[in-house]
């Protein structure tokens, strides 16, 4: 902007009115050049950060890149598991009873037999060589002998989390889609019947432990009405890829898959209808209405979206406790999964197998609060300017 400058001869000239002022001396009307030269500048340096409207607000700042986002994740994950591998170590061992005994009282054993099936169980050596041999052990893949099944844990694992997976992956996508589907109806359709009797029935699913709703459920549809399989995953038998196959374990799915989901999707609908109603009253709600958008559209394009950001961080969270948390179902079904196997380990107590349940179940824990991180980086921009 120029700088006004004086005239020796201003007495002479006439007063300039209002309409009549110098463009380049108004500060309220720069000249072209002026304006000219700001544009100038700004093409010049487009990512100037000293200009806020050359700056992309949706991109993180100086030092805030995804690397070290991500590694920073990564450590705090991987200080997590090498927590639980300590934890799982010696928390085991302070269970009551000795294996080696619980194992000679099933048949008769001289007290040298005992001694060496001590020694075979490497149990005669010092907690720190046990340890050690423990750590050396999982960073080899070599998680022990089962003290019950007579195999490699690492192969009782491979062989018993298929049938997990199948349970709660199923049960995951239902609970998932049911329940933020009905919470974004809930909370958009609030104070109504149907908000009514979806919030108090979510919240009476929430408050049931899963084993008891499972045991309810398979005393009604099992034993009484003998409508469903009481037990396992297939009839003994047939064929698990075969058409009549196919159809039995989807018939011995049913059961473990509504106990887990009536308690998992209560939580996703309480956290979804909560999340949306507090997008309700804001104004970009407003401005799409504004915009001649039906109601449907604003909730389907615009609130559910937003609403979706903290729910996203819940959603993986509990796919990580569902997994965890099918051992109780998995006992009350006899369903042959990682947790039967890890409830029979606990009778035992089976040392090498409880250690290595509780290191895989711990690792997909602290593997889907890693990917929550991950996801919410890229949904929300405020963590990635954070």
């Amino acid at each position: 902007m120029s700088t006004p400058t004086h005239d020796p001869q201003s007495g002479d000239r006439p007063d300039r009115g209002p309409g009549t002022a110098n463009p380049g001396t108004d500060p309220t009307n720069p000249s072209p050049a002026s304006a000219k030269g700001s544009a100038a500048t700004a093409d010049a340096n487009p990512a100037d950060p000293a200009n806020p409207a050359t700056v992309d607000m949706d991109e993180p700042p100086a030092g805030g890149s995804f690397t070290r986002y991500f590694l920073r994740k990564l450590g705090g994950a991987a200080t997590s598991m090498v927590l639980v591998i300590v934890l799982g170590f010696f928390a085991f061992r302070m269970l009551p009873g000795d294996p080696v005994l619980k194992i000679a009282k099933e048949r008769p054993m001289s007290p040298a037999q005992i001694a060496e099936l001590r020694s075979q169980y490497g149990l005669d050596k010092p907690v720190i060589v046990q340890f050690w041999d423990y750590l050396v052990g999982i960073v080899t893949g070599d998680l022990g002998e089962s003290y019950v099944y007579r195999k490699s844990v690492s192969s009782l694992i491979g062989e018993y989390l298929g049938p997990t997976l199948l349970l709660t992956a199923t049960a995951a996508v239902i609970a998932i889609v049911l329940g933020l589907w009905l919470g974004q109806i809930s909370a958009w359709r609030r104070n109504t019947l149907f908000d009514k009797l979806a919030s108090s029935t979510s919240l009476i699913f929430w408050s049931v432990p899963t084993f008891w709703l499972g045991l309810i459920l398979l005393m009604i549809f099992g034993g009484t009405l003998q409508w469903l399989p009481t037990g396992g995953m297939i009839t003994p038998g047939l064929d698990p890829w075969s058409p009549a196959g196919i159809i039995d374990v989807i018939k011995h799915l049913i059961l473990p898959v509504v106990s887990l989901v009536a308690v998992v999707y209560a939580q996703f609908l309480m956290i979804m209808r909560a999340s949306l109603l507090e997008e309700m009253n804001e104004d970009y709600l407003t401005t799409a209405r504004a915009k001649g958008l039906t109601e449907d559209e604003v909730r389907r394009r615009h609130a559910v979206p937003n609403a979706l950001l903290p729910t996203v961080t819940v959603v993986f969270l509990h796919i990580g406790g569902l997994i965890a948390g099918a051992v109780t179902v998995e006992a009350v079904f006899s369903w042959p999964g990682l947790g039967k196997l890890t409830f029979e380990a606990i009778r035992g107590p089976d040392l090498p197998l409880l250690q290595g349940t509780f290191v895989v179940f711990s690792a997909i824990i602290i593997v889907m609060n890693l990917a929550a991180d991950i996801v919410y980086r890229f949904l929300d921009p405020r963590v990635r300017r954070a």
